[in-house]
């Protein structure tokens, strides 16, 4: 029998990538879609933005990924910017890549598969706590949370797990200019109980279990995977308020 396919959504990079690898170690056949898609895995170019491109794709991983499957959303995007500042392009583009493309991926799901398989969505502890200089992208996660659990509420009676993992600060490519800045990568350890910032695989890991066989009975849920972070709070990321 062939093994469990996992579709794994903005996997070229950070924590989508260290999931790939995550679930490909444990014996999924897995397939990255991303923009910009890796050479060196299955992969397929996807803009999350477009529903119509989400859905053939997820009608192609429904028809060949056997169960039970997983689908992951790691695609995201972020920008520090003061609310007053935030330009309408801008807020939509946040918007767009982490709520919308999660909506995309999630809907296609709905319809396109069915038996014993899950969902998965990268949410964030911003979601719960303000930040100053990320409104978007709070929001954006919010509300991608209120979509894990109404997911759950309607595709559970189908076999459909739907669940979040919310990380604190993790190294990727997306917050090292970030972490480059003079201090902030201290703050961020010292604001961690744990104290040191997460690597994709720590992510990945949580993921990874959600998808298995032993999270069976979770669905609904977020899981919040930031060694302590939100115990003591987000350090400040605009100029003026660190």
């Amino acid at each position: 029998m062939p093994a469990a396919g996992a579709l794994v959504v903005g996997g070229a990079s950070g924590i989508g990538r260290a999931t790939a690898d995550e679930l490909a170690a444990r014996g999924w056949r897995v397939v990255v879609a991303d923009l910009r898609p890796p050479s060196d895995v299955a992969s397929l170019p996807l803009d999350v933005r477009d529903a119509e491109a989400v859905r053939a794709a997820v009608e192609d991983f429904a028809t060949h990924c056997g169960s039970p499957w997983t689908v992951v959303y790691a695609a995201g995007t972020a920008r520090v910017t003061p609310l007053a500042d935030i330009t309408a392009r801008e807020w939509e583009l946040v918007l767009a890549v982490n709520l919308t493309g999660a909506f995309n991926v999630v809907q296609s799901c709905a319809r396109a598969l069915a038996g014993e398989g899950s969902v998965t969505l990268l949410s964030s502890i911003d979601s719960r706590s303000p930040v100053a200089g990320l409104t978007h992208y709070c929001a954006a996660k919010a509300g991608l949370e209120a979509l894990v659990r109404s997911a759950a509420l309607e595709l559970g009676s189908r076999g459909i797990r739907c669940n979040a993992v919310a990380p604190g600060v993790v190294r990727t490519p997306l917050m090292e200019p970030m972490l480059a800045q003079p201090g902030v990568s201290e703050s961020f350890v010292d604001g961690t109980p744990l104290g040191r910032i997460a690597e994709g695989a720590d992510i990945a890991a949580a993921v990874a279990f959600l998808a298995s066989p032993a999270a069976r009975w979770i669905t609904g849920t977020c899981l919040t995977v930031d060694g302590g972070l939100s115990l003591r709070g987000h350090p400040a990321l605009l100029d003026d308020s660190r």
